[in-house]
């Protein structure tokens, strides 16, 4: 059985688009907020959230975790998205300046 967040070419409707983007938006927002950076606008946080939960779903899949539901996915997607500015911010050479 698949679970819900496993995503099959032919599943890309509408619905799952608007989804992806609201979760990355909260994730990226969040994980903006959360990395005191503040946030990168609308279209950063979302893209910041989606490549967040694409980061935070390889790492849980590495150490056997897995999320259920639209909160675990979330939370998966800020922890990611977390690590990923981390990781921007190391290769950048620090903090965004303003």
């Amino acid at each position: 059985m698949f679970a819900a967040t496993t995503l099959a070419l032919g599943a890309i409707d509408a619905t799952g688009i608007i989804w992806w983007l609201v979760v990355g938006l909260i994730a990226g927002a969040l994980a903006g907020l959360v990395m005191r950076g503040g946030g990168y606008g609308i279209v950063g946080d979302i893209i910041v959230g989606l490549v967040g939960a694409l980061v935070g779903g390889f790492l849980a899949s590495l150490i056997g975790l897995g999320s259920s539901g639209l909160i675990g996915t979330i939370i998966i997607a800020f922890i990611g998205a977390c690590v990923f500015i981390a990781i921007l911010r190391a290769v950048s050479g620090g903090a965004r300046r303003v």
